[in-house]
């Protein structure tokens, strides 16, 4: 990809590299996802109920084929673009931050990423997870919904699960559970870019 002339991606390219990485991801994994909602959304007394991982793989396969496993595809798809405002928002305020610190002298023009406080990270990874959580929580409910064995007869495709979400619980139905799922992926946020940020601060001032 094309930098700038003091070696910074712009915006676009950091929402295009997260794009495609998330999008090999989402069709490698859909498969996992879709036997995921579906122990989720049971009991080992539920009649037919998955056993486990490979039991669940088998029969999917073997019951639905090739339809089955990438269920959900297309919403898994649309939800990429989470990953991509995530990582273009947190890269933005980086980037942002070390502007206004080179303008003010902190630090010298050459430092492309100087180290930050644990506070300023821990904002930024919040800000951006939450920024992402908010614009893109709905494809979450569509893939649910599509991949739930009690309910993915009672919708022809992406968009007639839209139409009927929308007709019988409105706007707000896009948006059950963002708060809890918020809350539960915060904290693993926090400590993934703390760790990443320390580590690579660490391997640059260690660099032979």
């Amino acid at each position: 990809m094309k930098k700038d002339d003091q070696g910074k991606l712009a915006a676009w390219q950091h929402l295009l590299a997260s794009a495609e990485a998330g999008a090999v991801t989402a069709i490698m994994t859909n498969p996992l996802w879709v036997i995921k909602t579906r122990m989720c959304t049971t009991t080992r007394y539920t009649a037919d109920a998955y056993s486990g991982l490979w039991n669940g793989l088998s029969r999917l396969a073997r019951e639905e084929g090739i339809r089955g496993l990438y269920r959900g595809m297309v919403p898994a798809l649309f939800g990429v673009s989470h990953g991509a405002i995530q990582f273009m928002a947190y890269e933005e305020m980086k980037k942002w931050r070390n502007d206004l610190r080179h303008s003010q002298g902190e630090i010298p023009k050459d430092e492309l990423n100087a180290k930050l406080s644990t506070i300023e990270y821990l904002v930024m990874a919040v800000s951006s997870k939450t920024t992402a959580a908010v614009a893109t929580y709905p494809y979450q409910v569509l893939r649910s919904r599509l991949q739930n064995r009690e309910t993915k007869d009672e919708y022809r495709g992406v968009i007639d699960c839209i139409k009927k979400i929308k007709s019988a619980e409105g706007y707000v139905g896009f948006y059950k559970g963002l708060a809890p799922s918020i809350i539960r992926v915060l904290p693993g946020t926090c400590i993934t870019f703390l760790i990443y940020e320390n580590m690579t601060q660490y391997f640059k001032d260690h660099a032979t």
